[in-house]
């Protein structure tokens, strides 16, 4: 088996951060959403991976992953011209896919519990298409599935207005060459768009076995600002143990699970877990509430923060209060006299900000 990642796009509903960082590279507890995929796929044993990559990200994600070596893994990389749907994605990793079963992954997707055990379903019960489906609260905003007592797929529906069900499709799916068929035999949408959803409904009017692996574990969706900030905060709950590598004064507090890594220092602060601060940060006069990631080479002066992501080489000073909030790369944040409440800021790479 084959692995597609999908690492392309232009992260419209991330901007301004996507303008100078792929979706993908953006980091949930201080590792890039797209590390965790590959560790998904490597878990899973597959080690031919295709990588999609767009005309403005892609030499970023390819800086990232570099030859696969980190994850045992060997990458081709396949550019996507334009973001003309996931459909088309597949259409256009024909060559690499070949004739061989695969997995798709979009890589700003993230799975609890990675995609192992559904593989060994999938090589188990041999359908044609394998769907992660996922019990959400607001169906009418995604793609739902209809399914028979048997758990096969019988159908699709787009955003109802009337959702048969509440499993909502997740960014995974695991495909035979059949999907290969099905995507010759669609057109694009209303959005111009070859949909994946379209291909697999195909692959079912073909009469192929569509099965559904419905997720016990959370799946998190990284396209939006606040399900960035909820991925951050579930990760840190999840894996962030209590390592101290760096140093951490007299004067200064860190309670419960929080990893200070290597170069960094925390002076005269306050630290509440679960928190992350990368290499080489410092922290001084400050206090760090729950729920953030301060990325590496950091500082941070007379300020609060909590529930965040600050991104590497950022520099706060005398911030009174920052929460929900998402800081760039380079990005400088400087109180003047004006008092202020608490701030929700979403800032690009390179900025700075006056408050």
């Amino acid at each position: 088996m084959k692995a597609l990642i999908l690492s392309g796009g232009k992260g419209t509903r991330l901007r301004p951060l996507t303008y100078t960082t792929a979706k993908q590279l953006v980091p949930v507890a201080n590792k890039p959403i797209l590390g965790y995929v590959l560790g998904h796929i490597r878990d899973a044993g597959i080690k031919d991976v295709g990588v999609i990559i767009s005309p403005e990200t892609g030499n970023e994600v390819r800086s990232y992953i570099g030859s696969g070596k980190q994850w045992g893994i060997k990458v081709t990389y396949i550019l996507q011209s334009e973001p003309a749907g996931l459909a088309h994605a597949v259409k256009t990793a024909r060559d690499f896919l070949g004739d061989d079963d695969f997995i798709m992954y979009l890589g700003d997707n993230l799975l609890h519990h990675g995609v192992k055990d559904a593989i060994k379903e999938f090589n188990r019960q041999s359908p044609d298409a394998l769907i992660f489906l996922k019990e959400v609260d607001n169906p009418q905003q995604f793609g739902v599935a209809k399914l028979d007592r048997k758990g096969n797929v019988v159908k699709l529906i787009e955003k109802p207005a009337k959702p048969p069900s509440n499993f909502a499709l997740v960014g995974v799916y695991i495909f035979t060459e059949r999907i290969h068929d099905a995507i010759a035999g669609i057109k694009p949408s209303f959005r111009g768009e070859l949909e994946i959803t379209d291909a697999i409904q195909k692959l079912i009017s073909m009469g192929c076995k569509v099965k559904s692996e419905i997720l016990s574990g959370w799946w998190l969706d990284t396209g939006k600002k606040d399900d960035l900030l909820q991925a951050n905060t579930i990760v840190l709950d999840e894996y962030i143990k209590r390592q101290i590598k760096g140093s951490v004064d007299s004067r200064s507090q860190v309670n419960g699970r929080v990893t200070v890594e290597k170069g960094a220092s925390v002076i005269n602060s306050i630290v509440r877990g679960p928190v992350i601060i990368g290499k080489g940060s410092m922290i001084k006069d400050s206090f760090i509430g729950p729920f953030t990631s301060i990325g590496d080479n950091v500082t941070l002066l007379g300020s609060s923060v909590e529930h965040s992501v600050i991104l590497n080489n950022a520099f706060l000073s005398g911030v009174e209060r920052l929460e929900d909030s998402i800081v760039g790369k380079n990005t400088r944040v400087i109180k003047n006299s004006i008092r202020h409440k608490a701030l929700r800021l979403m800032l690009g790479d390179d900025s700075t900000v006056e408050v």
